[in-house]
């Protein structure tokens, strides 16, 4: 449907031509204005026009959600799967930094943006260990902190 975009701008043209005939019209009888004079037969014909435009409109709506969902539905499966296969590339990336299980504990957490203490909160330690052991990770990934730990990752996995 989307392949035809000069169909859709059609169903557009009748209807507004359609709509606009019969606001005209009406605005034209409430104020005494001249309306546009049709004779029976054009003006069933704009009628018809216009409403195959709304049940074409409504039905091509409809067409256009059916596939827009298909589409978010296929968009979901590929993001979860591309989530899937990162988790299992930053679970090796850390494996290959020689992580000990605590700080590719720490290391996931500080790669979601979490703090040291609220790290130190999820793991029921304190905060002083949860720094110590981000120290340790940064230096084996050879970076000087966390902002410069997750921009390695990223450029590391991306490129």
């Amino acid at each position: 449907m989307l392949k035809h975009p000069s169909l859709i701008w059609t169903l557009v043209a009748i209807q507004t031509l359609g709509g606009g005939y019969f606001i005209w019209d009406i605005i034209a009888s409430i104020f005494g204005l001249p309306s546009l004079p049709l004779y029976w037969e054009w003006r069933e014909l704009v009628e018809i026009g216009a409403v195959l435009g709304l049940i074409l409109g409504a039905f091509m709506g409809v067409m256009l959600a059916l596939a827009a969902r298909r589409e978010m539905r296929r968009a979901s499966k590929a993001l979860r799967l591309n989530s899937e296969r990162f988790t299992d590339e930053v679970a090796t990336y850390f494996n290959e930094m020689n992580f000990t299980l605590a700080e590719e504990e720490i290391a996931w957490f500080l790669l979601k943006g979490m703090s040291p203490g609220e790290i130190a909160t999820m793991r029921g330690t304190s905060e002083s260990t949860v720094r110590a052991q981000s120290t340790a990770i940064y230096r084996k990934a050879g970076v000087n902190g966390k902002t410069h730990f997750v921009t390695q990752i990223v450029e590391d996995l991306l490129l």
